[in-house]
């Protein structure tokens, strides 16, 4: 009777406007780290400055379904910054620092979101800032965007437009493109050369490293990796496996990466082939039961399991359960299935983000990029909103380019500009041998 007690309190406290988080207590710890971060963060503190004197997105409410972490928290205080008023859910329910939460609330931030919160208390979550009655959506996975249009689309007058952060969440806003259901324009921050080709590469092959690692403190020399996917997060993870001195196999289907994988140094296998060889396994498809039935009965006695693809849709969990006589915790964030056979395998973090879940996610330095082009691409639509259509659009070239500009002066690195004669001659079908 207390549990249940306990869990409606907790739900009435989502419809709050200050906030659904663990312990306020914890707001000062989460205000230093959110201050270590920004440190890393040179080009979205210019940004910053610059929108705290322009305003340009003073009155515009965004809501927002984001990893909640140090690095979104510098994020929202831009936007907030900027003039917008804002709401903060968690975009995964084992993604939330829980002190980040609460440093968000004493800025005058809603945020909804603790790690570890049940599958009703993330969509109530979710609901609560719906209930801001937001003008702008700010996605990653795109789960706001669909319960929206879903249960409230009432809302979607007031809605300008969103921005969409990852991989995943594309695929889902272009099927609603597709059928002709999106309902506002979105830009695709994930495409930006900024943001995937670093983010996804060089953050995700990091941070997906570290939380296995933190999870589980193997030893990843010698052993056998398997990377299932090699878009921009499998290149990251392969590449980094490879740099521990990991043997590294990838599973792929399109036989354009496949032949990548094989011209980067990679054995390329199917993965009925591969489930029988791995010690390591890590998804990154944004695709469905990658890892199922079949697989986990191949694999051998101690392999790992992970995914850091946006779904835990990625494992077959109910597969792996069914097939266990016997599960058990012997570290956090690793759940032991032990076979009839005695064959045990360790899956991490409930299958969700590895990274996210059971480390701190990306470096700080490579998120100042994605974060720049949220914050860029939401002054963006609200300067264009008018002229825009119901689509998904690219970040526009100016901002990818800015951020990278941005990126290097932060550093100290200078480039080439074409001479006039350069310009000329790329422009140009008359020269010739």
């Amino acid at each position: 009777m207390r549990d249940l007690v306990e869990n409606e309190r907790r739900m009435q406290a989502t419809v709050t406007s200050a906030g659904d988080v663990k312990d306020r207590s914890l707001a000062e710890q989460g205000r230093s780290r959110i201050a270590w971060a920004g440190s890393s963060m040179p080009v979205l503190a210019q940004i910053r400055e610059r929108f705290s004197r322009e305003h340009p997105l003073r009155g515009v409410r965004i809501g927002a379904c984001l990893h909640v972490t140090t690095e979104t928290a510098n994020l929202m205080l831009t936007l907030q910054a900027g003039g917008a008023e804002t709401a903060l859910c968690a975009s995964n329910p084992l993604s939330t620092q829980d002190d980040v939460a609460a440093a968000l609330c004493e800025y005058g931030i809603p945020t909804f979101a603790v790690k570890g919160e049940d599958h009703a208390r993330y969509y109530a979550h979710i609901e609560s800032v719906i209930a801001t009655r937001p003008q702008m959506s700010m996605d990653d996975g795109c789960d706001l965007v669909t319960t929206i249009f879903t249960k409230h689309k009432a809302l979607l007058t007031e809605m300008i437009g969103g921005c969409e952060e990852t991989t995943t969440g594309v695929i889902r806003l272009k099927a609603m493109q597709r059928d002709g259901v999106l309902p506002y324009p979105v830009i695709a921050v994930n495409n930006a050369l900024t943001k995937h080709m670093f983010d996804n590469r060089y953050g995700t092959g990091q941070s997906t490293l570290d939380g296995i690692i933190r999870a589980t403190n193997v030893l990843l020399a010698g052993r056998t990796v398997v990377v299932v996917g090699y878009g921009w997060c499998g290149r990251g993870i392969a590449s980094r496996a490879d740099g521990m001195g990991a043997h590294v196999v990838i599973a792929e289907v399109d036989p354009r990466k496949a032949i990548e994988a094989v011209m980067d140094g990679y054995r390329v296998m199917p993965m009925a082939q591969a489930a029988a060889i791995g010690d390591v396994f890590v998804t990154v498809t944004g695709n469905y039961h990658v890892i199922a039935e079949q697989h986990f009965r191949a694999m051998k006695d101690g392999a790992i399991v992970c995914n850091s693809g946006h779904f835990n849709d990625e494992l077959d969990l109910d597969a792996i359960a069914r097939l266990a006589v016997r599960r058990s915790q012997p570290r956090a964030f690793v759940e032991q299935y032990e076979m009839a056979d005695g064959c045990r395998i360790c899956v991490l973090a409930e299958g969700r983000l590895v990274n996210l879940a059971a480390g701190e996610g990306h470096p700080a330095a490579v998120m100042d990029m994605s974060f720049a082009n949220q914050a860029m691409c939401a002054a963006h639509l609200v300067a264009n909103h008018k002229r825009l259509e119901k689509r998904v659009y690219d970040v526009p070239v100016e901002i990818d380019e800015e951020v990278a500009k941005l990126k290097l002066a932060s550093m100290g690195i200078a480039i080439d500009a074409l001479t006039p004669q350069q310009e000329k001659y790329i422009a140009s079908w008359s020269e010739g041998t």
